[in-house]
Parts: C-alpha cells; sequence; structure tokens
C-alpha cells in the first residue's frame, strides 16, 4: 500500500495559463472542440498521455467493460478497496447529476477546480491535438489519480474497449461484464463482433474476469491467442443465490451465506461474483477479511440500478437504455411488492433500440409519460407514442417535454400504492432524482 502524502496535484498547474475560470466553461468548449463526440482510437490520447507523463503509473490498475454492469462493478470495488483501507481512484462514465461524480479520490468527488487545474495541464500538453470530450475526461482522471498516490484505479471503459481511451493503460486485471447488443454503429451488429471489441481491454499473461456465463466465441479465442488467462462464471468461479443471501466459491475458495448487495436485482449478485473473483486474483498485492467484503456487499447500492427511494409513493429509478438492461429492470420490478398502479416515466435517446425496450416493458405500467429529452440526440416523445398505441401495447400515454413535467404530472396523478418507474436512460433518471431532490 502506497503511503498517504499530501496531495501535489495543483503543483504542476501554477505556471499553466488557465483557458476558462469555471468547470462549466470547459466541458462545453471540449463539447465542440472535436468535430464529432465519438472519434474511438488510441493515438491522439496516448500522445498527450505520455507528453504528460502518465503511461507508467505507479498504482495497480483494473479495468472494466461490457455492455451493463460496469458502473456498479467499479462501485463495489471502490467501495471493498476503502473499506480494507487502500486507498482508490474510481473512474466512470456517465453522470446522473455532476461532471465531478466521474472521478473519485478515496471516495470523494474531485473539485471543480482539481478538474480545471488538470484540464489546463492537458490543454497545454496536446498542443494542437484534437480531443473528445470523453478523452479529455479520461485523461483528467489519469491526471489526478497521478498525483492522489492511490493503491489502485479502478476504470471504466467508455464505449467498447479495444479503441478506448481507457485502454491506453493495461489492465492488471481485467474485469467483462455482459456482452449484448449496444451501440452497433461502432461495435458491430452482434455479440460476437461486439465482443471482440470488449475483449481488447485483455493483457498477454495478465488474467482476466468475464461476468457473463456464455461469452462469445470471440472473448475465448482472443483470450487464448494472446495468453489471456481468463475466469469465466460458471466454469471457473461460481454462485448460488439462496433467498436473502448467495454462496460463491472458485477453484480455491469457498464463501457462504452472503449478503444480498441488491434484494431485487439478481444481476447485482452476478457483477458481485465477478467482483469477488477479480479481488481473489488481487489478494496478494489487497489482502483482505471476509468481515470487509460482507459489509459492503450489505452496504452497496448503485444510484440508478433498480433503485427504489421510499416516499409516500415509491420510485424506482434505473438507467436501463438497451434492450438487455430493460429486460433486467423487468425482472426487478417482477419481483418487488405488488402495487396498484405502475405510472412509467421513460425517455430515450436516438441511438437506441426503443422499440424493443417499449416491448419489453409493455404489460408493466398503467400510465406512461413520455419525455423528450433536453439532449441534442433526443428522441421525440411522439415517436414514442407510436409504439405505445400500437397492437399489444398498453396504458393511458402523455407526452411531455421535460422530464420535470413528466414527473410532476406522475406524482400528482399516483394514489398511495402505486409507484412510479424512470428509465430509458443517465439523462433520464438524473434529471427525475434531480426534480425530487427539490422537494416537489
Amino acid at each position: 500500500m502506497n503511503p498517504v502524502l499530501p496531495s501535489t496535484e495543483n503543483t504542476a498547474a501554477d505556471s499553466v495559463p488557465a483557458r476558462f475560470p469555471t468547470l462549466q466553461e470547459w466541458l462545453s468548449w471540449q463539447q465542440k472542440l472535436h468535430f464529432t463526440s465519438i472519434d474511438l482510437g488510441l493515438e491522439r490520447c496516448t500522445g498527450v498521455a505520455r507528453e504528460l507523463g502518465l503511461l507508467s503509473p505507479d498504482y495497480r490498475i483494473i479495468t472494466i467493460a461490457g455492455t451493463n454492469g460496469k458502473g456498479s462493478c467499479a462501485m463495489m470495488l471502490d467501495m471493498i478497496m476503502r473499506r480494507a483501507g487502500y486507498r482508490s481512484g474510481c473512474y466512470t462514465s456517465p453522470h446522473l447529476h455532476r461532471y465531478n461524480e466521474r472521478i473519485r479520490v478515496d471516495g470523494l468527488e474531485v473539485s471543480d477546480d482539481k478538474l480545471c487545474s488538470s484540464f489546463s495541464r492537458i490543454d497545454q500538453a496536446r498542443h494542437d491535438v484534437s480531443l473528445t470530450y470523453f478523452e479529455f475526461g479520461t485523461l483528467a482522471a489519469l491526471d489526478i489519480f497521478q498525483h492522489s498516490q492511490l493503491d489502485v484505479a479502478i476504470l471504466e471503459v467508455g464505449l467498447g474497449g479495444r479503441l478506448d481511451a481507457v485502454n491506453m493503460l493495461d489492465a492488471d486485471v481485467a474485469l467483462l461484464c455482459t456482452i449484448d447488443i449496444d451501440h452497433v454503429r461502432w461495435l458491430g451488429q452482434d455479440r460476437n463482433a461486439i465482443g471482440h471489441e470488449k475483449a481488447g481491454i485483455f493483457r498477454p499473461r495478465r488474467p482476466a474476469v468475464c461476468a457473463d456465463p456464455d461469452p462469445p466465441e470471440s472473448v475465448m479465442r482472443h483470450a487464448a491467442a494472446i495468453g489471456t488467462e481468463l475466469y469465466v462464471s460458471g466454469r471457473d468461479f461460481f454462485y448460488e443465490i439462496n433467498g436473502d443471501s448467495w454462496s460463491w466459491h472458485s477453484r480455491g475458495r469457498s464463501l457462504h451465506d452472503l449478503p444480498r448487495p441488491d434484494p431485487y436485482n439478481d444481476r447485482q449478485v452476478q457483477n458481485a461474483a465477478a467482483v469477488l473473483m477479480v479481488l481473489e486474483l488481487l489478494q496478494r498485492d489487497f489482502p483482505m477479511a471476509q468481515e470487509i467484503l460482507r459489509g459492503a456487499l450489505a452496504a452497496f447500492q448503485a444510484p440508478g440500478r433498480c433503485q427504489v427511494v421510499n416516499d409516500e409513493i415509491p420510485v424506482v429509478f434505473d438507467v436501463a437504455h438497451n434492450p438487455q438492461a430493460v429486460a433486467n429492470l423487468k425482472n426487478c420490478l417482477e419481483k418487488m411488492p405488488p402495487v396498484k398502479s405502475t405510472h412509467m416515466v421513460v425517455g430515450f435517446l436516438n441511438d437506441k433500440d426503443y422499440a424493443q425496450m417499449l416491448q419489453l416493458l409493455s404489460g408493466r405500467a398503467e400510465y406512461w409519460y413520455l419525455v423528450s429529452l433536453e439532449d441534442e440526440r433526443r428522441l421525440d416523445a411522439k415517436v414514442l407514442m407510436e409504439h405505445l398505441t400500437g397492437p399489444g401495447l398498453t396504458g393511458k400515454v402523455s407526452v411531455f417535454d421535460s422530464v420535470a413535467q413528466a414527473m410532476s404530472s406522475a406524482r400528482t396523478r399516483a394514489v398511495r400504492g402505486d409507484r412510479i418507474v424512470v428509465t430509458g436512460s443517465f439523462i433520464t433518471v438524473g434529471a427525475a432524482m434531480s426534480w425530487l431532490r427539490a422537494g416537489h
């Protein structure tokens, strides 16, 4: 474990002129800097990272990719590491409320000042290299981590894996969560193509864990081709759910009567099983007692993942934005206590398979509140309504120009014994959470 020393992260920025004085100005500029919001490839980002001296960190690295579950696994690993006394950095995306959520050191979001100082260093080091919004954020995370005396950094891939900016660093252990259809424009049309892209985070002679019990053949082939020792759920480690608890075992260890990280979401148990395998592979460097694991699992709650906020009218928040995630939300809702009526607040982005997601949710709500999100990729709520009024899709449907309007309407119509479900995007859930926090 590295000694915790006073932070020096602002020292290097003292002589760097700031392009902008506020975080919001930096972020607005970054969104327009590159010619497209997504431009997969490592060359630009790696060059800037090399200029900043970020490519040979002195902390261990866990890189996480997958269609769903990345954020939950990252937050779970971060929580366990910190409870065991290790100093961790955690980089996730996107955020629900504030950009600062994306970069955390020792469990705390970094400040606006630290982000602005880091952006200034990156801006100077990049010279005339154009970077995307995500690349700027990834470099900022690594730059801040470099000055934070970490033991371990937990890095969530943004899109795919092989060509994602996070992949410019070599993972000591790679974690691949589920593999399913999403982002087909960039990753491919089927699980095999998508699996190949996500397996790009594997490294020769370093271990990797796959939480998906049925990985596509491309994942297995790539691991074998480069000499990665791959640990697959259901083959190399196992878990079994037993009501309110679950058990886990690998080739050399068994754990019984573990607390469930979520009472309704079986996918979180699948995530936790993979997290335990990652920790077993790192146990020489990061030993920890069983009590640490049990305490962290019992206390874990991933914001916006089948999260229930109990109020006079309970609200279920879930950021599901692809068919696999929506199918999991449907399963969670079925496991929850019965209600009189469900009020479904939904807002999707236009690059998602919204028709299939609505079909999966068909029959799960008596009232639908369809939202046109405040984003350049917004999908008009009237388009969603056309699908909800088709054969087999039931419920009373209304359309709204904002999440706040939809939440207000749902809260007014709902009665005791009902519930409100908010889903479709991080943007939808984040806006609904903000509305609820404001005391409406």
